[in-house]
């Protein structure tokens, strides 16, 4: 079994390691410097996990799916979507950058967990302690109970009924048809940057370059929010441009 996982902020990847560890797959990122064609394609069993956004799946983790498209085929995958809320079919949606018949889908699942989105207020409020670990319980009990099923041969596929397809093609047609490309394209470094370049270390598109003395954005923004919970400034916001009052570090 191979995991593959995109994490903006650090809960998908908390999800695809403790699913590895228990499932004794091995675990690797999109981001890394791996042979993926060739590990793909000897998998017996692949499991893809990302965070959704807007019941959609992430533009890296879409172009990602794009350059190894043949590497996929015939193959058996098992879909983990982390999510705060609800996302309608965001476990499905993965289906739709791949042709028909591509693969076969054994499992699907949604799982809850933090709240990473710091400067949508009043859209998205600051979650408590006691919320985020409440919350992380609550993904932690659902991958349990991934892992008893697929060990137990059991199929599940969350997001894939009309009702979970219908509600999430609501959010998720707006979102990837402008929405997305709104929030990517508005992301704004403020004056009080102190260009440490700590972001453009992290950032997974490789969106932001130090250029001239300053910071700046390409508008290959994926939305995983990673730059702006981790500026130490807290210089960088996208599309509200209010300054993030707190900033979300992952699990620890």
């Amino acid at each position: 079994m191979l995991t593959l996982y995109f994490s903006g902020t650090g809960n998908t990847k908390y999800i695809a390691e403790r699913l590895s560890e228990r499932m004794g797959a091995q675990c690797v990122s999109i981001e890394a410097d791996f042979a993926f064609d060739a590990a793909i394609a000897t998998a017996d069993l692949i499991a893809v996990c990302y965070p959704i956004y807007g019941s959609r799946v992430p533009l890296i983790m879409r172009r990602f799916v794009n350059r190894h498209m043949e590497a996929f085929r015939g193959k058996r995958i098992i879909i983990l979507v982390t999510q705060v809320t609800f996302s309608g079919n965001g476990a499905r949606a993965f289906l739709d950058l791949l042709p028909t018949d591509h693969v076969e889908v054994l499992y699907a699942e949604h799982l809850p967990m933090p709240n990473n989105v710091c400067n949508l207020w009043p859209l998205y409020r600051k979650p408590s302690d006691v919320q985020n670990k409440k919350q992380i319980r609550r993904g932690i009990g659902r991958l349990e109970r991934v892992c008893a099923d697929l060990e137990a041969g059991r199929v599940k596929r969350r997001g894939f009924s009309r009702v979970s397809q219908f509600f999430g093609n609501l959010q998720g047609a707006a979102w990837q048809d402008r929405g997305e490309r709104l929030m990517g394209q508005n992301l704004k470094i403020h004056s009080d940057c102190t260009v440490c370049g700590l972001c453009v270390s992290l950032c997974p598109m490789r969106n932001l370059k130090q250029r001239e003395g300053r910071i700046v954005s390409s508008g290959t923004c994926t939305v995983c929010y990673r730059c702006i919970n981790r500026c130490p400034e807290r210089a960088i916001t996208i599309y509200i441009h209010q300054r993030p009052k707190w900033q979300y570090r992952g699990i620890e």
